[in-house]
């Protein structure tokens, strides 16, 4: 028996085929699970039909043509298996042949409040991340010490629509632009609040703090933290003060680390 992969080709001998050909069909068919594309289509519910731009991809970038299967989410939650009905680059049309609901990925909703660093793409670099690892929203803080003044929150949402289809997730993040920081404080929120400072006073570490299966809200100020002030107003208003460790971290690292920390703390 001849294998051939590619331009390449063994002769085998018959009693190692099953030997030689099992792992091969186990990495052929984890490369075609991970390498699934996932458009997004927020209306697809109501309207069977690709945005313009995934339209685009998925048939000028991907080549797909009709009756072509595809994976399609809301970013509610809902994916759905469709085929193409219509190939056009703008108005790619679908016809829906499955619809489910993935279940919640964590166990507690986990919302991260950031000051943006000066480097716009420190903090798309960060979108991006916790996004693949999981966060229900992320809201920009205006403080006292912040790098800047406004962020593009359109921008950061076609980071967090990229980061969301890359990591196969269908629900997609909140995304709130900056927010004024005692505004943002005084608002309710039913579950844990903390915040991450780097100033004097007891700090228990974050992992010792957050108990799992709790809602969170985690404070991140900017690089030169945020403001005594600030501080003792967020303390007044029922957020606990936590470390995330001895190393210095930069404002992406910090928010990030927080995010992984409740995450790998609900698994």
């Amino acid at each position: 028996m001849v294998l051939k992969l590619g331009d390449r080709s063994w002769e085998l001998e018959y009693q190692n085929v099953e030997f030689i050909l099992t792992p091969i069909y186990k990495l052929l068919t984890s490369i075609i699970k991970y390498t699934m594309t996932l458009f997004y289509a927020p209306d697809i519910a109501v309207s069977p039909e690709l945005p313009e731009e995934e339209s685009a991809h998925a048939v000028r970038v991907l080549r797909l043509n009709e009756e072509d299967e595809l994976f399609i989410t809301d970013g509610k939650g809902t994916i759905c298996k469709a085929v193409v009905s219509r190939a056009h680059p703008k108005h790619c049309e679908v016809r829906i042949l499955e619809t489910h609901e993935q279940p919640p990925l964590w166990q507690a909703y986990l919302h991260i409040a950031v000051s943006p660093a000066k480097s716009i793409d420190r903090m798309e670099w960060f979108v991006e991340k916790a996004v693949e690892i999981g966060t229900d929203a992320v809201t920009f803080l205006q403080c006292r010490f912040s790098e800047r003044k406004d962020i593009k929150i359109s921008r950061m949402e076609k980071v967090a629509v990229s980061a969301m289809k890359q990591s196969l997730k269908a629900r997609l993040p909140k995304l709130s632009g900056m927010t004024d920081f005692r505004t943002f404080i005084a608002q309710p929120f039913d579950g844990r609040k903390f915040i991450a400072h780097c100033g004097e006073g007891e700090r228990k570490l974050l992992k010792h703090a957050y108990q799992p299966n709790q809602p969170a809200l985690i404070l991140i100020g900017p690089e030169g933290d945020f403001s005594p002030e600030e501080v003792a107003f967020a303390l007044q208003n029922g957020y606990e003060p936590v470390s995330l460790g001895n190393s210095r971290l930069r404002t992406e690292t910090a928010a990030l680390a927080a995010c992984h920390t409740i995450q790998l703390l609900n698994q």
